[in-house]
């Protein structure tokens, strides 16, 4: 996420209630012949958002069927979940979240009883028992107009009206206001996207384009991401847009769309559409081969004021900026997530500077490319920050729940980076670039997974500049 600055209003989510456990003997034990079924824990365990996520399953596939009706600005939608338990289920939770109204819940295709508890908790009792490592399916329908959530720290995010239509951008949660979800980072899953609008607007989302169709007025286009996407990641877009199509020059598919309330000329979008391809080829030279099977970026009037890593095709808000092209640090910023952030997500979300500071890196190496600005002068320009701002207050990597995007992990994530470049040398750390998204490659990790890897690969030892440049508040000494 880019971190321009957010004028925001708060909202205060709530804790889901704990759920009692279901009837059984005092004393049983499980028994894989008559198994002890409870209930899936109402989080994920993350300290920053114990709302976020669920326990119980694991989610393979999301299908979200939606419909816009821009004469209301809401959406009619059914979501079918695939997922795995992995204890003995007696229920579950998802999250879900603001004021749509739930019409049916099913289990394996069969009416489930359901209740809405604390701000974001649907919880979900199925007609019997899931056992351990069973899979079943969850299908949701339900409609109205989404919540967007205002934070007055964490920014806006959720469904986002915009002059013609809405954008989704879930980060942190946001997710849980347009369709019933595991929303935490750890819990990644395929997607399809079915998405129905009037046939005057334009409907865009993760993934490939693998399907269109008009009846009566109406178009309907079916999007496919097929790798694993953590929820935070997901997007759609719905409104009258300008939409590029090609490859880059390494043969990635790559498709923008600019939103046409934002006045972008046709050769400033092809501008946009050939840069972001570019990006793309430069970063897989230094990262290794583009982990998605499609790039792009989508340019939008939405009046958040940041622009977003969504999985495979970053949003950018121009508003502020009618008229205007994302700048090619930008791009770089948004693009470099792919790989880090988005390919790789972190285990829990005070890891996020591993996001944020090889995203903030990768706007030095672009740069150092295309501008003539050494990354070590990018360097030297952050670190002249006196030592008394609020720059070098928190830990790296720990920074805290309101501090998930600030200064502390895009600019001294950098920093650190950098530091530990010089630390291993020119050789290791070209390889590091590679292999650590390689070797994490759409799954989590965590700091100290990242600590230990780049001592392992580099044979030095990492301590001390991990103690110095993530774990310890102040301007460290170069």
């Amino acid at each position: 996420m880019s971190r321009t600055s957010r004028a925001l209003a708060a909202v205060t989510l709530g804790v889901g209630a704990a759920l009692a456990v279901s009837a059984a003997p005092a004393g049983a034990a499980p028994d894989e012949d008559a198994p002890y079924f409870t209930p899936g824990a109402p989080g994920a365990g993350d300290p920053y958002f114990p709302d976020m996520g669920n326990g119980g399953y694991d989610v393979a596939h999301y299908k979200i069927d939606l419909r816009y009706d821009p004469g209301t600005k809401g959406i009619k939608a059914v979501t079918r979940i695939e997922a795995r338990a992995t204890q003995h289920l007696s229920r579950f939770n998802l999250d879900f979240l603001g004021p749509l109204t739930i019409s049916s819940v099913q289990v394996d295709d069969k009416d489930a009883s359901h209740t809405r508890t604390g701000a974001q908790e649907l919880v979900v009792t199925p007609p019997k028992g899931l056992r351990k490592n069973r899979d079943f399916t969850v299908t949701v329908a339900y409609s109205g107009v989404p919540q967007t959530i205002n934070d007055a720290t964490l920014g806006t995010s959720g469904w986002i009206p915009t002059p013609d239509g809405a954008v989704m951008l879930n980060q942190p949660f946001g997710a849980a206001t347009v369709f019933p979800v595991n929303d935490h980072p750890t819990d990644k899953a395929t997607y399809m996207f079915v998405l129905s609008a009037p046939d005057n607007l334009t409907t865009l989302a993760n993934g490939d384009l693998r399907g269109r169709s008009t009846k009566d007025g109406w178009t309907t286009t079916r999007w496919h991401m097929t790798r694993p996407m953590a929820s935070e990641l997901s997007m759609l877009a719905i409104g009258r847009y300008d939409v590029l199509t090609g490859q880059s020059a390494a043969g990635v598919p790559n498709l923008t769309a600019t939103d046409h309330a934002l006045a972008i000329k046709p050769d400033d979008a092809q501008k946009f559409h050939d840069q972001t391809a570019q990006v793309t080829d430069f970063q897989s030279a230094a990262y290794g081969s583009y982990p998605f099977t499609s790039t792009g970026g989508i340019a939008v009037k939405a009046g958040v004021g940041y622009a977003l890593e969504t999985q495979g095709r970053p949003v950018y808000d121009l508003g502020r900026r009618p008229g205007t092209i994302p700048r090619g640090t930008l791009l770089a910023h948004e693009l470099g997530h792919q790989w880090f952030g988005d390919a790789v997500s972190p285990a829990k979300w005070a890891d996020i500077w591993m996001n944020e500071g090889f995203a903030t890196y990768s706007e030095w190496l672009y740069s150092e490319k295309f501008e003539g600005t050494p990354v070590q002068e990018s360097f030297d320009g952050v670190y002249a920050t006196p030592a008394d701002e609020g720059l070098w207050k928190g830990r790296v990597a720990d920074p805290g729940r309101d501090h998930i995007f600030g200064g502390l992990v895009y600019d001294r994530g950098a920093m650190a980076l950098h530091v530990l470049r010089k630390t291993i040398g020119e050789e290791s750390f070209a390889a590091l670039l590679k292999a650590w998204p390689a070797a994490h490659l759409h799954g989590n990790a965590s700091t100290e997974d990242f600590v230990r890897f780049a001592a392992e690969l580099s044979g030095k030892d990492l301590d001390g500049w991990a103690k110095t440049w993530l774990y310890s508040e102040g301007k460290p000494a170069l």
